[in-house]
């Protein structure tokens, strides 16, 4: 038998779906509760307010999101480059359906609340830049197997690859479409394909 999804469960899931959705502003807790369908009365039993709940979603985020690269196929490739461009191409991959759908809620929330919600940009920052720091010991494996000694170290790339995907998120979202994202997608990888063959 399944667990039971518990209150707190359904609106994180309820968070993660109306943000990427509609934003971290526009979504109301009247909005969350219904999609949750709990009463506000098991919201406030679970969160102190909107921006409680806003940075235990971007902390749930991270968590999904860290099981479902952990299990990706490309780091069952021997060659550590060749499992950093597996990770691009299945960052590629997964850019399909309705925008809403493949964009970051971590991203999503915050450009919107960096300013006025410090906890929230925290959590956020912490799943950006946690996320880079999983590729840093296939990029440097890579450096050393191909005798990189270049002025950029693996984790200023393992941060440019997130704020290349970010900004691919923005394209999507101002297009409605992953065309255009998947043209970034394509290349930073030609980029980072490069920058090994150049041996800069």
């Amino acid at each position: 038998m399944a667990p039971r999804t518990t209150a707190r469960e359904k609106l994180l899931d309820a968070a993660v779906k109306l943000i990427r959705q509609h934003g971290y502003t526009a979504t109301t807790l009247d909005d969350l509760c219904a999609e949750a369908g709990v009463t506000k009365g098991a919201f406030f039993h679970h969160f102190k307010s909107k921006d409680d709940l806003g940075q235990a979603a971007a902390q749930f985020w991270d968590e999904r999101t860290g099981t479902l690269f952990l299990e990706a196929p490309y780091h069952d490739h021997e060659d550590p480059l060749d499992r950093v461009l597996g990770y691009i191409d299945f960052r590629g991959s997964i850019m399909d359906g309705e925008v809403h759908e493949f964009t970051c809620l971590v991203g999503t929330m915050v450009q919107e609340v960096y300013r006025d919600a410090p906890e929230i940009r925290k959590a956020c920052r912490d799943s950006i830049f946690g996320h880079a720091g999983t590729l840093v010991e296939d990029i440097q494996a890579a450096m050393d197997q191909h005798g990189l000694t270049p002025s950029w170290t693996a984790e200023s790339l393992a941060n440019y690859t997130q704020a290349t995907l970010q900004g691919a998120y923005i394209l999507a979202k101002a297009t409605d479409s992953n065309e255009a994202s998947l043209e970034c997608v394509a290349h930073l990888r030609n980029y980072v394909a490069l920058l090994f063959a150049n041996k800069h």
